[in-house]
């Protein structure tokens, strides 16, 4: 119960904002305790002067129950509003207080585990935990009400009293088993429902080259054979569940047939009489209630450390690592900035290789190389995804590390090759970077970005919602709004990765000279394997193998760096075919 407690604790933080409906909500439950505790007392006077034939007292107890059960449906649904309310809310601040912690995760951590982990514990362990105070109250109620029949039984026989609780001991220890056991399945079965969630969404965010791959069948197969994976192990905790359930089910008839005996004998003997009888068997079998009240609270704990526990580990566990910044704060840089000696390796092997340059403010430099030589993931360290690499990296002569995070983010756009764009409208995503855009800044950035005459042909305009991942857009549209959001937040830092690779040669000429128009005012760093389209940088990096080969002009590096003229000379050939 400890932990019970502490995550009790967790979620109150985030129902506090609704503690006074919480309150009502437990007033009015003791409202309906009192009145269900009252209730079998009540109906054990109404058959008693049904048999005795005191039809003027039956008529008016049969009223006060009338009255009773008014009561109880009345406050049921003032408490059913109050219940969605609070439900509602605390869903609400606590969905968006993970999403927020989610977002804190480091790139490593993100890459490492897959996104069902992330989604299934956003949407589904919430909405179970964000329940927990409206359902404790509902069991407490619950158990409190049905106490009130235990007391009817040992007030009217001590002997049936005695049975009704050995019945309710065993049925109580077979319900304990069960949940134990599911609860155990559950939490084996959450794991891999999270890794088929996060399958399922590669399937649907990767449909199209999984259709240009003609790989279908394959990925259906796979997709069959982890649906069936995680069916047979549902199923297989539904069978023990079943077996469980059929031990509780052979139990009541039994003890239901047990007490037919036992209220026969005491009948017969005289202990007690026909009216009291009655009662017995009226309330029979209401001591199921209290047992199911009972292990249904025990249930309901079980489950919410399971979901909260999901939770915390977002928030706790060092193997959900998050991003960590300093406390240094610059509302807006100049653009210099420098890496010393940085190496850097994903896994085993050195990406970066005791890299040194330096970059100065309102400086246009480009960085060309093969594949896999290290250049976005210069982009990447400067922005700070990464932060497991040796050397220093420097803004304006500040280690970033000593920097928090809007002193870098807030001053640094990087256009990415492929660009993620949100299902949103046209203006939605433009304005995740700016809330206060106006309308003529949106419409001078779309046409700096040569996206103007696009926009106004869609029958919405800048309202036209785009899809999933901008799934609407080509690929040079969607390079050409991502470059429209970097003209929109005109950060000190522009870094372009890639960012005119899917456009048309008429189309990149236009953006080309749309960056031309921001050199000089901003730090621009540009990564392209079209060398024809960095010859007006003022200084271009050539990269091998994460080490610096090669630095100067265009027309430097044609004479003094082999790699350079033979990716420009192999660029030359490729047109020329």
């Amino acid at each position: 119960m400890k932990e019970f407690f502490k995550n009790i604790k967790f979620v109150w933080k985030y129902a506090k904002s609704e503690k006074r409906r919480i309150i009502i909500y437990f007033l009015l439950s003791i409202f309906g305790i009192v009145s269900s505790i009252i209730y079998p007392f009540i109906s054990a006077r109404i058959i008693v002067n049904l048999t005795s034939n005191q039809i003027n007292q039956f008529i008016f107890m049969g009223f006060v129950i009338f009255t009773a059960y008014m009561f109880n449906d009345t406050l049921y649904y003032f408490k059913s509003k109050l219940y969605e309310k609070i439900f509602r809310q605390i869903y609400i601040n606590i969905q968006t207080n993970l999403g927020a912690e989610i977002l804190k995760l480091s790139n490593k951590t993100l890459e490492e585990n897959g996104s069902g982990v992330f989604i299934q514990r956003l949407v589904g362990d919430t909405k179970r935990i964000s329940t927990i105070f409206t359902d404790l109250n509902r069991y407490v109620d619950g158990i409190i009400s049905n106490i009130g029949i235990m007391v009817t039984y040992f007030i009217l026989s001590k002997v049936m009293f005695i049975f009704i609780l050995i019945a309710f001991s065993i049925r109580f220890i077979i319900e304990i088993f069960r949940i134990n056991v599911y609860n155990k399945n559950e939490k084996e079965y959450r794991k891999n429902n999270d890794d088929l969630t996060g399958f399922t969404g590669e399937i649907v965010r990767g449909a199209e080259d999984i259709k240009m791959l003609n790989g279908e069948a394959s990925f259906l197969e796979e997709l069959k054979r982890r649906f069936e994976s995680l069916n047979n192990e549902k199923y297989e905790m539904e069978n023990t569940n079943l077996a469980f359930l059929l031990c509780r089910w052979y139990w009541n008839q039994i003890s239901y047939f047990l007490m037919i005996v036992i209220v026969g004998i005491l009948v017969k003997n005289g202990s007690i009489e026909i009216a009291t009888a009655v009662v017995l068997f009226n309330f029979g079998n209401r001591y199921n209630s209290l047992v199911g009240y009972i292990t249904g609270f025990h249930e309901l704990v079980k489950q919410f450390n399971l979901s909260a526990t999901r939770i915390f580990d977002i928030y706790e566990d060092e193997k959900y690592e998050k991003e960590s910044f300093g406390n240094k704060h610059l509302n807006k840089i100049n653009g210099d900035f420098e890496f010393k000696n940085v190496t850097f390796k994903y896994d085993t092997n050195n990406v970066l290789n005791n890299l040194n340059f330096k970059v100065h403010a309102n400086e246009t430099v480009a960085f060309v190389g093969k594949s896999g030589a290290g250049k976005t993931t210069i982009f990447n360290l400067l922005c700070k995804m990464y932060d497991n690499y040796e050397g220093t990296i420097t803004i304006d002569e500040i280690n970033i590390k000593d920097l928090d995070k809007e002193s870098i983010r807030g001053n640094i756009t990087i256009v990415s090759q492929n660009p993620y764009i949100f299902n949103m409208s046209i203006k939605d995503n433009l304005k995740l970077v700016k809330k206060d855009l106006t309308d003529e800044e949106m419409k001078e950035a779309c046409k700096m970005a040569c996206l103007d005459d696009y926009i106004e042909s869609l029958p919405n305009k800048y309202d036209t919602v785009l899809g999933e991942g901008g799934i609407t857009l080509s690929g040079g549209q969607k390079q050409r709004l991502a470059i429209a959001r970097a003209f929109v937040q005109k950060t000190e830092i522009i870094l372009f990765d890639e960012a005119t690779s899917a456009l048309d040669n008429e189309t990149q000429a236009k953006i080309q000279q749309a960056i031309a128009n921001l050199q000089k005012d901003y730090t621009i760093l540009i990564i392209a394997h079209r060398l024809s389209t960095i010859k007006s940088a003022d200084r271009i990096l050539v990269l091998d193998n994460g080490n610096i080969v090669g630095e100067g002009t265009h027309t430097k590096l044609l004479k003094t760096c082999k790699l350079y003229k033979e990716l420009y000379e192999n660029e030359i050939i490729n047109i020329d075919n």
